[in-house]
This record gives structure tokens, sequence and C-alpha cells, in this order.
């Protein structure tokens, strides 16, 4: 994938959008690397505020393919917002990250996967029973250290955010980012 991807996938995602809405728009998918397997998050804003977050974290299909789905999804399926409608369309912001492999973390405690985590680079798995949830690298921001990334990561999987178990499984990946 070249470093200026994000000048073929913003426009893919917005068109995939505005195809749901009616309205006629086109994108080049002709790239060969889009046709490579690829996993993506689209995250839709308006005015700063998140309107929708959607992806996959493990590649299963096209990433031209995954680009479009999960476009679709974040503006219309996200379980946190209303969906997009005609009149929000040209308030929105894209932005794409596209994952690289997920790397299982070994470690033996909670303080161990601490200092193994690296803030604004890592993006997080977290895994116990029927419990998981991720956050993006870009999340980061929102916290000022390891421990209150991990916290809110295992609330959001429905944990308490003091929360640890031997059984806890960790995932980590970086991701590129291309941002209208």
């Amino acid at each position: 994938m070249p470093g200026d991807a994000g000048h073929v996938l913003l426009p893919l995602a917005r068109a995939a959008i505005a195809s749901e809405l009616g309205i006629a728009r086109h994108a080049h998918d002709d790239p060969p690397w889009l046709k490579q397997q690829g996993a993506c998050f689209i995250t839709v804003t308006e005015s700063g505020k998140l309107r929708g977050c959607i992806g996959t974290l493990r590649p299963h299909r096209a990433l031209a393919d995954d680009v479009r789905g999960n476009a679709v999804a974040a503006a219309f399926r996200d379980p946190r917002f209303k969906p997009l409608t005609v009149a929000e369309f040209g308030a929105i912001s894209l932005e794409i990250s596209v994952l690289s492999a997920l790397q299982s973390l070994a470690f033996s405690d909670e303080e161990d996967v601490l200092k193994q985590l690296r803030a604004g680079i890592d993006g997080v798995v977290f895994e116990y029973g029927h419990h998981s949830s991720t956050f993006l690298p870009q999340v980061w921001e929102s916290f000022k250290e390891p421990r209150e990334f991990l916290a809110q990561l295992k609330y959001k999987a429905g944990l308490p955010p003091d929360f640890w178990d031997r059984e806890v499984r960790l995932a980590r990946y970086t991701v590129a980012k291309w941002r209208e």
C-alpha cells in the first residue's frame, strides 16, 4: 500500500456513504493494492465529535470492500448514533485507519502489560471470555497513562476498570491513517 493511499481510500469511503444516501459520487477503485485483503476502521466525525466508528480487526476481504463496508456501517449502523442523514453528509469528516496484523502480547500480569504498551503507537485488543474491545492508537490522545487506557478498554468490554484475570488475552496492532 503506497504512503499516499489516503488519496484513494478517503474518496472511496465517502462515495460508499454517498451511495447509501442516494448521492452519486465516483471514486477510483482500480489500484491493484486495493484488491489485497486488508482490515480497516472508519471513523466519522461531525464538528470534531465522534459520529460513528466501525471496523475490522482481521483481514477477510479485499481492502476496497472493507473500506466501503466499514464506511457504510460507521455512518449508518453504529449503535451509539442515529443513522447519518443527507443533511449531515457535507458536514462530516472521515478518518481511515488501516491495521497491521495483530500481534499477541505475552505477559505475566497487568503490570507487565502496562510496561509493554506503547502510548500513541499501539492499538490494543482486549479479550476475556465473551468480553472483547479495542481502542485504535488514536485513542491514546484521550488518556494520560497506560493504566487509564487499559482500564477504559476493560470498561468498554463490559468489565470493571480494575478487573484482571490470568485468562485475559491481549493483542496489539499499529495503523496507517489518513484524515480528510
